[in-house]
C-alpha cells in the first residue's frame, strides 16, 4: 500500500534563519503547498517597518505574537488573531513596535505600485523558492 498522506511537519524554528523580504521584515518559512496555494511564514517586523499596498487574491490569516500592527482593520496587538477575506486591499501595514506574526495565506498576495500595477507576486512558489535557496546556501 502506498502511502497517500504527506509526512508530517516538524518546524523548529528556533534553529531557522531569517530571510530578509524587505527593509526591516524578514520570514520563516513554515510550509507551502502547491497543491492548494497555501504559504505558512512567520514574520518579523521592526518598529517602523511596513508592508506596502497589496491585494489578497486567497485570505490570509495571522496570529501577531509580539509587538503592534496598524492596518486596515484596525491596530492589533500582542495575541490578537486576525483574518482578511479574498479580495481585500490593504492601502498600509505599519509595525509601531519590533513585532511578530505567525501568517497563512490560502493563495498570493499582489504588492502594486502606484498607478496600481503589480510589482510582486507573493505566493507558494516565492517561499519554496526562497526557503530552498536558504537550505542550498547553508550547505
Amino acid at each position: 500500500m502506498s502511502d497517500v498522506n504527506p509526512p508530517d511537519l516538524l518546524c523548529r524554528t528556533a534553529d531557522m534563519a531569517w530571510i530578509n523580504f524587505g527593509p526591516g521584515i524578514d520570514y520563516k518559512v513554515l510550509r507551502t503547498s502547491a497543491e492548494t496555494g497555501v504559504w505558512t511564514v512567520i514574520f518579523s517586523c521592526a518598529k517602523g517597518s511596513s508592508f506596502p499596498p497589496h491585494f489578497h487574491h486567497g485570505a490570509g490569516e495571522y496570529l501577531l505574537t509580539k509587538g503592534v500592527m496598524d492596518y486596515r482593520a484596525g491596530v492589533a496587538h500582542a495575541g490578537d488573531y486576525g483574518y482578511e477575506p479574498l479580495g481585500v486591499y490593504h492601502e498600509r501595514t505599519e509595525f509601531h513596535e519590533d513585532s511578530e506574526l505567525l501568517f497563512t495565506n490560502h493563495g498570493p498576495i499582489a504588492f502594486i505600485n502606484p498607478d496600481q500595477s503589480i510589482a510582486m507576486i507573493l505566493d507558494w512558489k516565492y517561499f519554496a523558492d526562497k526557503a530552498r535557496e536558504q537550505t542550498r546556501a547553508a550547505a
